[in-house]
């Protein structure tokens, strides 16, 4: 797959046609496809791109939620904008396929690698804010934002799921949560796991990803929503 019909799926799957497709590609080149130079790698636009999404996801919780007192939208800003909020939303779009990575990178995992999918996200929207402005950033993050029933609820911490799990399980202190994970056929040439987690020994939720903790976060998400859970 060429470099430019790649991003054209990427454009797609956000909902944003760049302008400039180069601020594309140096939002998807890791510092060491680019021998660690910052004027060709996404680092710089990472730095933009958290901004961008703080100023976003602030405005987002003050016009929303006005009976929410400063302490309680801080708290709920950090838990979107963390780092693992953002490798969530990067997995939702199949970011790591995407990203240009250093041969070392590429055969130590890289792709999948919480640290370079949260940043490369935050590249990402700085690269639509350059592109097109506050406006287009903003209408790209908001397909990421959870609900705002999602976040007075208060019942799911974003890309924490086995936490979550674990809280609802422990009203009930005889009850058991244990993982099984295996190996899955491959998908794209990258190695798949799938895990179930097990209540007391039965199947409650099953989820499949390029890591064993994926995998554990996806059956504990699908868990989660059996059991009539908002997962936002």
């Amino acid at each position: 797959m060429s470099e430019s019909y790649a991003f054209k799926e990427l454009e797609e799957k956000i909902g944003y046609k760049f302008r400039k497709p180069e601020l594309l590609k140096r939002a998807m080149t890791h510092s060491s496809y680019s021998g660690g130079k910052n004027n060709g790698s996404n680092e710089r636009l990472e730095f933009l791109g958290d901004s961008v999404l703080q100023i976003t996801v602030s405005h987002y919780l003050f016009k929303n939620m006005k009976s929410e007192p400063e302490g309680g939208l801080t708290k709920l800003r950090a838990s979107i904008v963390c780092e693992n909020s953002l490798y969530e939303f990067a997995k939702r779009i199949d970011l790591g396929g995407f990203l240009l990575l250093g041969k070392g990178e590429e055969m130590t995992g890289g792709r999948d690698r919480r640290s370079i999918l949260a940043d490369a996200f935050e590249a990402m929207l700085a690269a639509v804010y350059l592109d097109g402005g506050i406006d287009s950033a903003m209408d790209v993050i908001m397909r990421f934002m959870p609900s705002i029933d999602a976040l007075r609820s208060g019942k799911v911490k974003l890309g924490d799921y086995k936490t979550v799990l674990q809280e609802i399980i422990q009203k009930n202190p005889e009850e058991k949560i244990s993982y099984e994970v295996s190996e899955a056929p491959a998908k794209n040439n990258r190695k798949l796991f799938k895990a179930n987690v097990l209540l007391n020994g039965q199947n409650i939720g099953s989820g499949s990803g390029y890591s064993k903790k994926e995998a554990e976060q996806e059956a504990a998400k699908e868990a989660i929503m059996l059991m009539g859970y908002d997962v936002g």
